[in-house]
C-alpha cells in the first residue's frame, strides 16, 4: 500500500491505526520538565503508539561542544527503532507517524531524524495531539505489546553541517535562524548563556509556518513563505539547539522544496565557543 507523506490528517490516522505498515510515536516534550511528556503518554495517547523522549532517545549525551541536544548515537537508536517494530525495507517499510503537542516542535524532530537515516517512509500528525481531542478520536492508556522490525540506518551526512561549514560557508549560502524574533536579535536568551544570532543569519520563526490550532498552513501558502529560497545556492538551517530547526525543514518538505542543510549543534553550539 503506498502511504502519505511528510504529514497526515487525524481523519486518515484513524482510519489506519490498525495498519500493520503504520506505527505511531508520541513525541511529546517540554523543555523546562523533561518528565513531562512520559507522563502525559502515561495518562493518555493514540491507540498503539510507543513513545519516544527527546532528550534519552532522540538526542544524544551532551558534551561541552555540540549543542544542548547533538544527534544520537546512531546505533543505539537504531536498536530502540527495531524494538518498537520499525522496518527499513524498501518498499515494506514502516509508515512511521510521529505527534507531539507543540506545533510540530518535537515531532518534526523525529520526522527528519528518519529521513536523514534513509527511512524516507514517516510523516507528522497535522495538529497533533491537540486536534486528536478536539476531534474526539479514541485514546488509550494501555501500552502496545512488543514489535520486533529490523530498522537499518543509512545516513544522508550531506544533511548535516558543523560549526566549520557555517563559518566558511560559501558566498550564495542562506543561513536560517529558526527561533523567536526575540532571540534572533538578541533581546532575549532564555536558555542559552550569549545571547545574539549567528552573523549573516536570516530569521525564519519556526512558529510561523503553522496556525495557532497547530495545524501546518497550506502548501502554497508555504510555498510564498519560503520563496526566498529560489535565490540561494544552499541553505542551512539552526535554532537553539537542532529541535524546532526541523519544523522548518519539514514545512519545506510540505511546500515541495528539497530539504534544506541541518546544522544541528544551533546556537547552543555556537556560543559554547564564544565564551570559551
Amino acid at each position: 500500500m503506498a502511504y502519505p507523506r511528510d504529514l497526515v490528517s487525524a481523519d486518515w490516522l484513524v482510519q489506519h491505526l490498525n495498519d500493520p505498515g503504520v506505527l505511531v510515536i508520541d513525541c511529546r516534550f517540554a523543555l523546562g520538565d523533561p518528565s513531562w511528556g512520559a507522563q502525559q503518554y502515561a495518562a493518555g495517547h493514540i491507540p498503539r503508539a510507543e513513545y519516544l523522549d527527546l532528550n534519552r532517545d532522540l538526542s544524544g549525551s551532551v558534551q561541552a561542544r555540540g549543542g544542548r541536544h547533538p544527534l544520537p548515537d546512531l546505533e543505539t537508536l537504531a536498536q530502540r527503532l527495531s524494538a518498537i517494530g520499525v522496518e527499513s525495507n524498501g518498499s515494506a517499510s514502516t509508515l512511521v507517524v510521529a505527534y507531539d503537542d507543540a506545533r510540530f516542535a518535537f515531532a518534526a524532530r523525529l520526522w527528519w531524524l528518519l529521513r536523514y537515516l534513509g527511512h524516507d517512509s514517516v510523516a507528522v500528525l497535522d495538529g497533533g495531539w491537540s486536534r486528536w481531542m478536539r476531534g474526539g478520536y479514541p485514546t488509550s492508556t494501555e501500552l502496545p505489546g512488543p514489535r520486533p522490525g529490523n530498522f537499518v540506518p543509512a545516513p544522508r551526512q550531506d544533511w548535516i553541517v558543523d560549526i566549520d561549514a557555517v563559518r566558511h560557508r560559501p558566498p550564495g549560502t542562506l543561513l536560517i535562524d529558526a527561533r523567536s524574533p526575540e532571540r534572533y536579535r538578541g533581546e532575549v536568551e532564555p536558555i542559552d548563556p550569549i545571547a545574539g544570532s549567528i552573523p549573516g543569519a536570516v530569521n525564519y520563526f519556526w512558529q510561523d509556518v503553522s496556525t495557532e490550532l497547530g495545524q501546518m498552513r497550506p502548501p502554497e501558502e508555504l510555498a510564498r513563505h519560503w520563496a526566498r529560497l529560489d535565490e540561494a545556492d544552499e541553505v542551512i538551517v539552526y535554532c537553539g539547539s537542532g529541535v524546532t530547526a526541523c519544523v522548518n525543514l519539514l514545512a519545506q518538505a510540505v511546500a515541495g522544496r528539497p530539504v534544506a542543510k541541518l546544522y544541528p549543534g544551533g546556537w547552543s553550539d555556537w556560543c559554547s565557543y564564544c565564551s570559551s
